[in-house]
């Protein structure tokens, strides 16, 4: 990979003789007690102001004023009152934008469109407290306060959208939030590395309109006839279409695929198809440097019309993702176009560390007083031990934000921390509530070579199976929890985080020490289904690496003596899934006792893999063309409704439901009051669409999970799961 500037190497601004501040201020009272005559930077995001490491514009915020800058902090403005953001006066760099550690959309509305009633990043729960697409709505607001200060976007909702893509909230393509937010730049990722230089390239009076060179930026470029207006020497213009083109699948090799070289000689010559376009059979050529290509995207006006060049412009996306090989791209916005340069740089373990460890207060802003904020009450107690994920699920957002590079910290940096959440955090009774991160159990897992890892595509390092180059031994995380749980004060830790249990088995040692030490009572996981269909278009595992790792836990159970409990989840409505998809995996749940309590159906996030199936109907983890076979896409309320009464196929107000569907699928066969039928044919009172039914229903209550049926109720059922919903993690 490239050599970069060593995070904290930067000779400091002159405002680090001021000090570090207790709280990074959020008045002008508090700049004046500093000392300040004026912010260098000031942040504005839609969150409270919670001074942890799992809190993005907290991290920003500390790591620049490492750097000797001085930071406010603009939390949850009224962003219909301009002097809201004038509160703080005019920043010396920039504003910079986030809408939170969530998006903002997914924030505020169900995957039903339903808008929801709290926010968890808010005192109290409040909801209302932030508007739909925070970032446009707060860059316009700040742009409004002062114009000629440069204004950066970033965080999650910024970095989901830096492309023209798909808003399920809207039902219809956008264009790069650049745009509507009239930014000078966006930083995608986490952004630290990002935000050092620029921030010290404008400290040193460098124009914004000359800071186009950073790795993990986006910025608007005027735009020549579709393509980027001068660009700069020495770079090559390459159309997306010569890496992967959308034509015949079967007479093309991927460029992408795993081993092949970008240098490989494949020969080949120009025929046309069937419908006369020209297409280009293993072109015989060296691609160019990755370093300094520009790869051209269709546009937005063409992503909009044509769902195939949507698909095809998001798989060209996700394959210029790895940081040693990525290249630049560029989609045409109208008269002018979005220029993406390649990922950051991952940060080293020192550098990860040192960000870990500035001086956080571990508490939100004094302003609050004893405000309960719950998305603080969640992590309190919790550690991130890495970043990344590389499992490269489709819908999941993950990979898109933080890539799949792990980012691991070391071992004595991490039970600094158990340490002083122990001496310092109030409340602290003994209980760490997690160890984690993205994933539980992928710290310090890595390619066995950097030089592959630097030339790899693949999108998933564990799927349809796990790399033969990746590392999958555990044991150092097996060290880090024995030594972590025998510091004294500490009683109990949790791993609370999804776990990916394929990597798992590969150390049994791993499932061992986790089940005899650190499970609740419950572990929760994440099969998503069981049927080959859906499971492909995720890329997940199959349910039978579910069927070896669950021996495993039940085995180690015992042998602890300890009666535990797997708490799977699943997905309803996801693209590739069929109503049969659902059905079978309903009798599934019901051969296996499982009873779900709350369940999520798809949401399509912004510019995530599975979003592009749903919109398009095609499957971009393969090239597509006009001909490619659509996919089962499951959209219509109706239809999304039905999936994820399956999963719920024990609630009688869905049976109504359910039993008309099985009727119009030919398994009527399925609907009595028989152990091997999913529906009975009677209906308690008052449930249902219409209430219909003589015999007595008694509800059960949702506290605890449900129990099987035939199972005692005096104590939980082994076979059970609750909710669905992930807690919320520290993203930017």
């Amino acid at each position: 990979m490239s050599s970069v500037t060593s995070l904290f190497s930067y000779r400091k601004y002159w405002a680090s003789r001021l000090g570090t501040a207790p709280e990074l201020p959020m008045s002008r009272e508090e700049m004046d007690n500093l000392g300040w005559d004026s912010c260098d930077v000031i942040l504005v995001t839609g969150d409270a102001y919670v001074d942890h490491p799992s809190f993005g514009m907290a991290v920003i915020g500390r790591v620049l004023e490492a750097q000797g800058f001085r930071v406010g902090i603009i939390s949850q403005p009224d962003w219909n009152d301009v002097e809201d953001f004038r509160r703080l006066g005019r920043p010396n760099l920039f504003f910079g934008v986030t809408g939170g550690n969530m998006d903002s959309m997914v924030n505020r509305y169900t995957a039903e469109r339903k808008p929801r009633s709290d926010d968890a990043y808010t005192p109290h729960g409040a909801g209302g407290k932030r508007p739909d697409r925070s970032v446009i709505v707060y860059s316009q607001r700040a742009r409004e306060a002062y114009k000629d200060v440069p204004l950066i976007i970033g965080g999650i909702e910024a970095s989901l959208r830096r492309i023209a893509h798909y808003d399920y909230w809207s039902d219809k393509v956008r264009r790069s939030v650049l745009m509507d937010a009239k930014a000078d730049l966006l930083v995608y990722g986490n952004a630290e590395r990002q935000i050092v230089e620029i921030a010290h390239r404008l400290a040193r009076r460098e124009p914004m309109s000359g800071i186009h060179d950073v790795r993990g930026t986006a910025f608007m470029r005027r735009d020549a006839g579709g393509r980027p207006d001068r660009v700069p020497a020495g770079w090559s213009l390459l159309n997306s279409s010569e890496v992967d083109r959308p034509g015949r699948i079967e007479a093309h090799p991927d460029p992408y695929a795993m081993g092949e070289a970008c240098d490989k000689a494949a020969g080949g010559s120009e025929t046309p198809d069937e419908e006369g376009t020209v297409v280009v059979a293993a072109p015989r050529r060296r691609l160019p440097d990755p370093a300094c290509t520009l790869v051209l995207i269709p546009g937005y006006h063409a992503v909009r019309e044509d769902r195939v060049l949507y698909a095809h412009a998001s798989r060209v996306l996700h394959r210029e993702t790895n940081p040693g090989n990525a290249m630049a791209l560029y989609q045409p916005h109208g008269e002018r176009g979005v220029w993406l340069n390649p990922p950051p740089i991952p940060l080293s373990t020192e550098e990860l560390d040192a960000v870990f460890e500035l001086p956080y207060t571990r508490r939100p802003h004094s302003v609050y007083g004893d405000a309960r904020i719950p998305a603080y009450e969640m992590i309190r107690f919790s550690i991130n031990i890495m970043r990344g994920c590389f499992g490269g699920c489709t819908f999941c957002s993950i990979t898109e934000h933080e890539g799949r590079i792990i980012q691991s910290r070391s071992e004595d940096s991490i039970i600094r921390e158990v340490e002083a959440i122990r001496d310092q955090v109030p409340g602290f009774t003994g209980h760490i509530s997690d160890l984690g991160g993205p994933t539980a159990n992928m710290w310090r897992l890595k390619c066995k070579d950097e030089k592959i890892e630097a030339t790899c595509r693949r999108p998933s390092c564990v799927y349809p199976g796990i790399c033969k180059n990746m590392d999958t031994n555990q044991m150092p995380l097996v060290r880090l929890y024995r030594r972590a749980r025998k510091l004294p004060g500490i009683k109990k830790i949790f791993i609370a985080s999804g776990l990916r249990y394929d990597l798992a088995v590969e150390t049994p040692e791993y499932v061992k020490e986790l089940v005899t030490h650190h499970v609740g009572g419950y572990l929760k996981i994440a099969p998503e289904h069981t049927e080959g269909g859906p499971l492909s278009k995720m890329m997940k595992p199959g349910i039978g690496t579910y069927d070896r790792f669950k021996k495993m836990f039940d085995k180690y159970s015992q042998a602890a003596g300890k009666e535990q409990y797997l708490i799977p989840y699943f997905i309803s409505a996801h693209p590739g899934t069929t109503d049969e998809d659902m059905m079978n995996l309903a009798l599934w749940l019901k051969a296996n006792g499982f009873r779900a309590d709350q369940v999520q159906n798809f949401l399509p996030s912004p510019m995530a893999t599975a979003s592009a199936m749903y919109y398009s109907g095609k499957d971009p983890l393969h090239k597509v063309s006009r001909r490619s076979e659509d996919m089962p896409v499951p959209k219509g309320t109706r239809q999304r409704r039905l999936h994820k009464a399956f999963l719920r196929y024990h609630d009688a107000n869905n049976w109504p439901l359910l039993r008309k569907a099985l009727k119009q699928m030919g398994r009527a066969d399925l609907i009595g009051n028989g152990k091997r039928h999913l529906v009975p044919t009677w209906q308690p009172g008052g449930t249902g669409d219409t209430g219909e039914g003589k015999r007595a229903f008694r509800t059960q209550h949702s506290g605890l999970p449900q129990t099987p049926a035939g199972k005692s109720r005096s104590r939980p059922a082994k076979k059970t799961f609750g909710k669905s919903s992930r807690k919320p993690r520290g993203r930017r």
